[in-house]
């Protein structure tokens, strides 16, 4: 038995060795995605000379694949270079999040959010404020990725339980369930973004909103923290009591919260409240000017706001935050740590540069249009559509992961062909990207490409200097697993009931 369970982890410690063997050999998303331009450039140069078509389901009208070396196609490359790389949808909405959200975790604010929940934790709600922190932690952005695991496993050490297995479910509530969330944070306007430029390959007029999987992320936080307390249990028991080689020192971490980090968590929890009475007295009278003509919320210039809204929180709670705590002692340091929290977003300006010419490329070229219809006759001449269709996107999704660990370039690159394809077998752009993200999230924990393998290794090295690989994957591969069925049986019954995604959005068009 215990040879056969040496064997076992040795094929998938050969497997991950494998991954990240090709993973590497892969270039830079900026390499990539200039090496597609370049692609589509020389494809849709030779589609157009064999004349491929299909005919446009929803105006019965022949599409033909243009060339990008014709002299109209010349032309548009040179004259819409700056409008494609402007106009991209992501880049204003994630630029603004990022201005509010910045501030908020340059002032130390999201940092002592996560602190204060976990560590004033009772024991036997512990494991469970653990992943409802960690899976919410995408509101910092990565900077979850980097406090929850360490944290964790200090506090499981201080508990008297494995520390490793503490850094696992940390690591693993962050990553594999990032996707989820309470709250309308970055990611949704990031994604939104892109679906919404891939939707118009389709529908010209096509806006996504990014509240469109809100419902059903909302129940995924709940559900994912709940299937994460019972893997834990199961991990737990399988790794069994930590005991420290003889002579190791433990390195144990100070993540007390200091008083006056405490004063400022509750005053922003009191401008929170304001402003949460102060929105609801704005959007309560039915001629509220955002409310739509009827009087309602679903669709209304509410929703297409929500952005503007949830930055002026950010913004609000850093501000209150900031001077309570004195990080703020000025008006011109609220500047300085917004423009702090931009710096980490130019490599990924300079990646949406990329991104946008090459799907812009796809989307005038028609190649989009025509590779979407062409899987779409497919697969229903195939019948490959419904639950098959969407556990394949999801389980292709989860395979592209291991090798591409950032989201936003996976989804641009995969949206221009998922998206429409699923509009012409009736889906909504909102479905097609609910799927996508369960697939995205699900293997975050377990490649070794992701960017923070080597800091989970380090963290965990912090008890067992001897760990590796192996004792991460066996630890970490549980939480995959269990979320990703869960998530699967999830959009199944969604399905199944035909419910809501979001505020105004559902599966069906």
């Amino acid at each position: 038995m215990t040879q056969e369970k040496a064997q076992r982890k040795s094929l998938m410690i050969r497997f991950l060795d494998g991954v990240e063997k090709v993973g590497n050999k892969l270039p830079h998303p900026f390499i990539m995605f200039v090496s597609l331009a370049v692609g589509v450039i020389i494809l849709s140069t030779i589609f157009a000379a064999l004349k491929i078509e299909v005919v446009h389901p929803s105006t019965g009208k022949p599409v033909l694949i243009k060339s990008l070396l014709s002299k109209d196609g010349i032309l548009y490359m040179f004259k819409d270079l700056i409008k494609n790389f402007v106009g991209f949808a992501p880049l204003g909405l994630v630029l603004t999040m990022m201005l509010g959200i910045g501030l908020a975790e340059q002032v130390g604010l999201m940092n002592t959010i996560m602190k204060r929940f976990i560590m004033g934790a009772p024991k036997q709600l512990l494991v469970w404020i653990i992943f409802l922190v960690g899976i919410c932690g995408n509101i910092a952005s990565d900077a979850s990725v980097i406090i929850i695991p360490p944290l964790a496993g200090a506090i499981f050490y201080a508990a008297k339980r494995n520390p490793l297995v503490g850094i696992a479910i940390g690591y693993s509530a962050t990553l594999a369930g990032f996707t989820a969330n309470l709250l309308i944070v970055g990611t949704d306007a990031l994604l939104a973004g892109i679906t919404q430029e891939a939707a118009k390959i389709v529908d010209p007029a096509a806006t996504v909103s990014p509240a469109v999987n809100y419902f059903f992320m909302i129940v995924s936080t709940f559900i994912m923290t709940v299937i994460g307390v019972w893997t834990t249990s199961f991990v737990e028991k399988k790794a069994g009591p930590y005991k420290p080689k003889e002579g190791f020192a433990v390195q144990e971490l100070t993540m007390e919260v200091s008083d006056i980090e405490k004063k400022g968590l509750r005053n922003a929890g009191i401008a929170s409240l304001v402003y949460l009475i102060g929105l609801v007295a704005v959007l309560w009278p039915k001629t509220s000017i955002f409310r739509n003509a009827k009087g309602g919320l679903v669709p209304s210039p509410f929703l297409d706001s929500i952005i503007a809204f949830i930055f002026l929180w950010f913004v609000l709670i850093g501000i209150v935050y900031g001077r309570t705590t004195g990080a703020i002692k000025k008006g011109g340091d609220v500047a300085k740590h917004m423009t702090n929290a931009t710096k980490d977003m130019a490599g990924y300006v300079v990646l949406v540069f990329v991104i946008a010419q090459f799907v812009s490329y796809f989307n005038w070229t028609n190649m989009g249009l025509v590779l979407a219809v062409t899987l779409g006759n497919l697969l229903k001449a195939w019948n490959f559509t419904g639950i098959p269709l969407v556990i394949g996107v999801i389980l292709f999704t989860t395979f592209v992961n291991l090798f591409i660990g950032s989201g936003s370039a996976k989804w641009a690159l995969l949206a221009p062909v998922f998206v429409p394809m699923f509009m012409l077998l009736g889906y909504s752009p909102a479905f097609a990207q609910n799927v996508y993200r369960i697939g995205d999230s699900m293997t975050n924990n377990i490649t070794p490409l992701m960017p923070y393998f080597p800091v989970l290794l380090g963290f965990i090295r912090r008890y067992d200097e001897d760990a590796g690989m192996g004792t991460v994957m066996s630890m970490t591969l549980p939480f995959s697993i269990t979320f990703g069925l869960a998530w699967i049986l999830q959009v199944i019954a969604w399905m199944l009931l035909n419910l809501p995604l979001g505020p105004g959005a559902f599966i069906r068009l």
